[in-house]
């Protein structure tokens, strides 16, 4: 087996590793680079048979629907097998009518937990993995007696943790190569642990508590999570929940009942400006949602807890809504850095509070994994820290993009 890391030896996001063996080639995840200023398919690795089919390569497979993970796929050619949760697909066709540019494609072979995928000499078995994107898998890639565990990106601090317990308590074993995801390397000590996502409940109660006007909270619509744990504060706040189109739509294509949805009782839907035109797309829309107009919420501002984001601010201030107002933004830090949000929110007079947890392992479940898998080499990849894991992990040989190694 000879295993190329095209992009994600030393950055996180963007990530591609190429397999091959016996004339044969598979790709593990197609993503956009955080740092691009566009969606390109200069962006491309280079890889054969993703600008022009190569009989070759077998397929991709795409280990969680975020677009660092999957955000080239609309540039690969049609017929090319593409692999992955069904909820992922499903989210992502969703989410596809909301994004700019040339829709992705998304294959049609189905990633199920610990069922084996045959694709010519390879067979892959997925695990589903507690991460904050919903139907996200580690990936057991075998071929020519040689298996490759493939990390993903995941964690043991949130809504689905038993997974990860699951998973050290019964490993795949004997494991050659562990490719493994460092994203947290260097955000935090050795021993620390992330918060607990079921912890974040109680700190947003007590924000929405404290709140006197609308509590507007700025998270991604695709940490299911982080919805998980607003609605639950919610309701223990005797508050409403209003979600975007988008959100409800995403929420929606889980095909979870169990999740929140637009057309429970305490969830209401709002479809601003930018989402206009989807409305309008979205059959039956008024039936499975919920929906109310904006001049309501001047109204429910008090009552309401909304998700939200910097874009909404201009609309939300015309309704006259933003008495008592505040912020708790609840996403990666990184996305403040050029102080435009906060630009935003001062000119409103708006505060802002910060409640977040990581949607990464931190190092001591890093740790525990390395410690079931028992690999014979751990591979450092998504992660601007490679250089880190040597002093953390056993057998660790870090590998720079576009070198080629066999097991």
């Amino acid at each position: 087996m000879e295993i190329c890391i095209h992009r994600g030896a030393h950055q996180i996001g963007g990530t591609c590793v190429e397999i091959a063996h016996d004339g044969s080639r598979i790709a593990v995840d197609l993503g956009l680079p955080l740092d691009a200023e566009s969606n390109g398919p200069e962006l491309l690795p280079a890889v054969s048979g993703f600008a022009q089919p190569a009989k070759d390569l077998l397929g991709i497979i795409i280990s969680h629907p975020h677009q660092d993970h999957y955000g080239l796929l609309a540039h690969v050619p049609e017929d090319l097998p593409i692999a992955m949760g069904q909820a992922a697909r499903n989210i992502l066709e969703a989410a596809s009518r909301f994004m700019p540019g040339p829709k992705p494609f998304l294959g049609s072979l189905e990633l199920r937990d610990r069922r084996v995928l045959e694709l010519g000499p390879f067979a892959i078995t997925p695990f589903t993995v507690d991460h904050s994107a919903y139907d996200a898998y580690a990936l057991l890639i075998e071929a020519g007696g040689k298996r490759v565990f493939y990390s993903g990106d995941f964690r043991a601090h949130g809504r689905k943790a038993t997974l990860f317990e699951h998973l050290v308590s019964a490993p795949p074993t004997p494991v050659d190569c562990l490719m493994l995801e460092g994203t947290s390397l260097a955000r935090l000590d050795e021993g620390e642990h992330f918060v607990a996502e079921s912890d974040l409940e109680q700190q947003f109660v007590d924000a929405f508590k404290r709140i006197t006007g609308l509590a507007m909270v700025f998270a991604s619509a695709q940490n299911i999570d982080r919805l998980v744990t607003m609605y639950r504060a919610a309701l223990k706040s005797k508050r409403l929940m209003i979600l975007d189109l988008y959100t409800a739509e995403i929420l929606a294509a889980t095909g979870n009942e169990k999740l929140p949805q637009g057309h429970w009782d305490n969830v209401r839907v709002i479809i601003p400006y930018s989402q206009s035109r989807q409305a309008t797309e979205t059959e039956n829309l008024f039936k499975r949602h919920h929906c109310i107009n904006w001049a309501t919420l001047h109204e429910l501002g008090p009552k309401a807890v909304m998700l939200c984001r910097p874009s909404m601010l201009r609309q939300l201030a015309g309704t006259g809504s933003l008495a008592g107002a505040e912020v708790i933004y609840s996403m990666w830090d990184g996305y403040l850095k050029d102080g435009k949000t906060q630009a935003q929110l001062d000119a409103l007079n708006i505060p802002m509070t910060k409640i977040h947890t990581s949607g990464h392992a931190d190092i001591p479940t890093l740790k525990r994994l390395v410690a079931a898998l028992q690999p014979k080499s751990v591979v450092p990849i998504h992660s601007e820290h490679p250089e880190l894991f040597g002093a953390l992990f056993p057998n660790v040989i870090a590998r720079g993009d576009g070198e080629w190694w066999e097991l």
